[in-house]
């Protein structure tokens, strides 16, 4: 299935601020690469230096996003064709010609855990394919019972967090020391904490915020929304083992619609919404288990990824300075055990 988030360049091109404090490192723990037969719309290494600009992004983390499985093969397998793709670009990365950044630093893949204990010849096969960078598993999980709200691309059944046949698989991350990123809703949150509490060895990272929906049903109300995310993630922080990336809120599905806007918005525009969101999370994580993320190329329908940076970099204006470092770079660096750069 090929991706379906299309960029209007054109559009995201009428702004672009100049980055805010260029000299602050930042490893960006989430962003996709994929190729597509619109060449407008394929993202590799090439397109996110171009995007990062004057940010000092010193390492970055893929994240799966169904691109380059291999062709021919068993499709239990062919999700192992991306993680080789990745470490190309990596590689590439890695030379120097790209500049300071070392892209895809880390990589996370897809494998179906729903396989339960048969998932490990999958996982070993990630790892095999990527020894020195493979640092986990996302197996989507957005549902929702509305047919205004789009599900996951695989298809995900509703309340897979609590299926007795995932759990079986997810059990195997401990074993390789793979960590597990959760993309889900936020009224599948509680799911996650009660899988967080089954699996307390198991590092899980949530992705953009929980997924607050703004459309469809939860339009119509999003006081209410706001307070049914806010109490489950304060609920959630209560489990250790769970760490938050903060962004990947400028999907059209959360429904604050900037893409519909004449003209992109600024990084105070993004802040003045978004702000209560982040500083919530922040709130109940804390630093040394929040990190920044970009979401790129996907949030990059609503701004450019220098906008996004400088909101981020405002909003953290007045911590203190170790707390701005787990926020930007310390806990990602943590979390996906990467090597100093």
């Amino acid at each position: 299935m090929v991706n379906t988030h299309v960029v209007n360049k054109g559009w995201i091109s009428q702004l672009n601020e100049p980055p805010l404090e260029p000299d602050l490192p930042i490893i960006d723990p989430h962003h996709h690469f994929w190729v597509r037969p619109d060449p407008e719309q394929t993202y590799v290494l090439d397109d996110l230096v171009l995007d990062i600009g004057g940010h000092n992004v010193r390492q970055t983390v893929f994240i799966e996003c169904n691109s380059m499985y291999r062709d021919g093969t068993d499709l239990i397998m062919a999700p192992i064709g991306e993680t080789e793709y990745v470490q190309g670009i990596a590689a590439q990365s890695a030379s120097g010609q790209f500049g300071d950044i070392r892209a895809a630093a880390g990589i996370v893949g897809f494998a179906d855990l729903t396989l339960g204990q048969e998932v490990a010849q999958v996982l070993e096969a990630h790892i095999a394919a990527s020894p020195n960078r493979f640092r986990g598993i996302r197996h989507q999980a957005t549902w929702d019972a509305s047919e205004d709200v789009p599900n996951s691309r695989i298809n995900p059944p509703e309340s897979l967090f609590l299926s007795n046949k995932f759990r079986e698989g997810f059990s195997q991350l401990e074993k390789y020391n793979l960590s597990f990123e959760a993309w889900l809703y936020h009224t599948q949150i509680g799911e996650l904490q009660d899988l967080a509490n089954h699996s307390p060895g198991t590092t899980i990272i949530l992705n953009h915020l929980g997924g607050p929906i703004g459309i469809g049903p939860y339009a119509e109300d999003k006081t209410a929304v706001f307070s049914e995310w806010k109490n489950a993630i304060t609920s959630l922080a209560q489990c250790p083992n769970v760490y938050a990336k903060v962004g990947g809120i400028q999907m059209p599905v959360n429904g604050f619609g900037w893409e519909k806007l004449q003209s992109p918005p600024t990084s105070d525009e993004l802040l003045a919404i978004n702000g209560p969101w982040y500083s919530h999370i922040i709130e109940a994580f804390g630093p040394s288990r929040c990190m920044f993320e970009s979401n790129f190329p996907v949030d990059k329908q609503s701004c450019s990824y220098s906008v996004l940076w400088n909101q981020f970099k405002k909003l953290a204006r007045d911590f203190s300075e170790s707390d701005r470092d787990k926020l930007f770079h310390d806990t990602a660096l943590d979390v996906y055990r990467l090597n100093k750069h």
